[in-house]
């Protein structure tokens, strides 16, 4: 259970974008850590590699995370620790653990000794007989137990190292995240996130090195978002299907790209596909374009409205969506169901903008600026919410136009072209450009004062999904 007043929150992982802000919007005082680890095997690689010092690599991978996380409008961490800064905490640690019986050095390296600790597996089912020694590394024969996972290693020729009791080295990897979780939010919290992968043997790990060092030490839920998968198959660099925010973004709105991680609940595997990513993208332009028109609707005049000036059924249409967000958001997060009950008042507010009978509905601006309130809450609370409803719409236009290879002057020739065969009745050529177009993910719309022209999911994308 959440304690009253604060939700105390560690993670790595972008999953937990939508939770703190929800947790915040439920009256929570949110205090959320967000750790970096800045030197390991991988990294120590990689900088030989480079001819680069570790921390200096580490600290430039760290601020383009940031500015990616920044794009995608992610919470900001109340504290954003870095394993670098915090030797002291985890020696500390690795004392306490070894002074309580559950750890061991060995020349130099410092082991957890998982045969001491018996609820070892309780977070992943795993049993200490399911880890077959050997496997995927070569054993250490000075472990007491093939599954001992060290706390503290020796430094090797040409490694960063700190000076320790037990000699020169550097933190093992999953040592650190007790370490600076403890810092911060003390050895009991509220939630601790990650990806599926870090259940085992990371966060198993977490949770016996946490409670060896303090047997009140608990985390209250886990939290771990699936794998991406790319036309169904794992994202791997193997496969050549790897790409980064950075790319994505490059083609995509930001947003765009949130809601489509948001379409699907963040415990279920997350599959990337073009489609997806222009269904997403036709998506919030359809919502900004809505509010938008709203807004327009509304102009300047007074805003202010009172439910007892909102008919009965616009009224129902807001509450009814307040309820299911609320029950889809604190049912684990279940984000898409939140983001298939925004329809409603989104085709609502349309009816009142667009149709003769909304037109003509009483206290329609009343309405309107009830609605337009309600949904800019929600999406101000899972992050979907731009700056600006015009400025948004044409970001997510110019992305289009460079997906389609295409500029804005080409376009609206296109759109002369085709308005001239009209006139000249040369239907063929009419619909043949509107099919050119709308082949790329141009999408013309024809009404009394002209032709203008939205992004929409390419036909050559939607042509062989409707063949299935």
């Amino acid at each position: 259970m959440i304690s009253a007043t604060l939700a105390t929150l560690a993670s790595t992982s972008p999953s937990m974008f939508s939770s703190g802000r929800y947790l915040k919007h439920l009256g929570y005082q949110v205090s959320y850590v967000r750790n970096f680890t800045d030197v390991d095997d991988k990294i120590i690689a990689r900088a030989n590699e480079l001819g680069e010092d570790p921390i200096s690599l580490s600290r430039r991978f760290c601020e383009e995370f940031n500015r990616d996380m920044e794009q995608l409008q992610c919470l900001d961490p109340s504290v954003e620790p870095r394993v670098s800064d915090h030797i002291p905490h985890i020696i500390d640690l690795i004392k306490q653990i070894i002074d309580n019986g559950y750890a061991y050095e060995v020349d130099g390296d410092v082991y957890f000794s998982v045969d001491k600790f018996p609820t070892y597996g309780k977070l992943s089912g795993r049993k200490l007989e399911d880890n077959r020694a050997g496997e995927r590394v070569a054993v250490d024969t000075r472990k007491r137990h093939p599954a001992d996972f060290a706390l503290w290693k020796t430094a090797k020729e040409g490694e960063v190292f700190w000076e320790s009791p037990w000699g020169k080295g550097r933190p093992g990897w999953h040592i650190e995240c007790s370490a600076m979780s403890a810092a911060y939010l003390g050895y009991s919290f509220d939630i601790h996130g990650g990806g599926m992968d870090l259940v085992f043997p990371h966060h198993e790990n977490e949770i016996a090195q946490s409670c060896a060092a303090c047997d009140s030490s608990d985390i209250s839920y886990w939290i771990h978002n699936g794998f991406v998968t790319v036309d169904s198959e794992k994202m791997s660099k193997s496969l050549g299907n790897f790409f980064t925010i950075r790319q994505v973004i490059d083609l995509y709105h930001p947003l765009a790209l949130r809601l489509f991680l948001m379409g699907t609940h963040y415990r279920s595997p997350i599959n990337y596909s073009d489609f997806l990513l222009e269904s997403a993208s036709e998506r919030v332009f359809y919502i900004y374009q809505t509010l938008h028109d709203c807004e327009s609707v509304l102009g300047e005049k007074d805003s202010t409205y009172d439910n007892g000036s909102i008919p009965s059924d616009t009224l129902t249409s807001i509450n009814t969506f307040r309820s299911e967000f609320v029950a889809s958001m604190s049912d684990d997060l279940l984000t898409p169901v939140t983001l298939a009950a925004m329809s409603e008042p989104l085709k609502t507010i349309n009816d009142l903008i667009h149709t003769r009978k909304g037109k003509k509905q009483p206290n329609r601006e009343e309405s309107l600026k009830a609605l337009e309130t309600t949904v800019r809450e929600v999406l101000t609370i899972l992050g979907l919410m731009p700056t600006s409803y015009s400025e948004v719409l044409e970001q997510l236009k110019e992305k289009a136009l460079k997906r389609a290879g295409l500029n804005e002057e080409d376009v609206l020739e296109r759109v002369k072209e085709r308005t001239d065969a009209r006139k000249d009745k040369e239907y063929e050529r009419s619909d043949a450009i509107r099919k050119e177009l709308a082949s790329v993910g141009i999408a013309l719309m024809d009404s009394p004062e002209g032709t203008t022209w939205r992004p929409a999911i390419p036909l050559t994308l939607q042509e062989p999904s409707t063949t299935t």
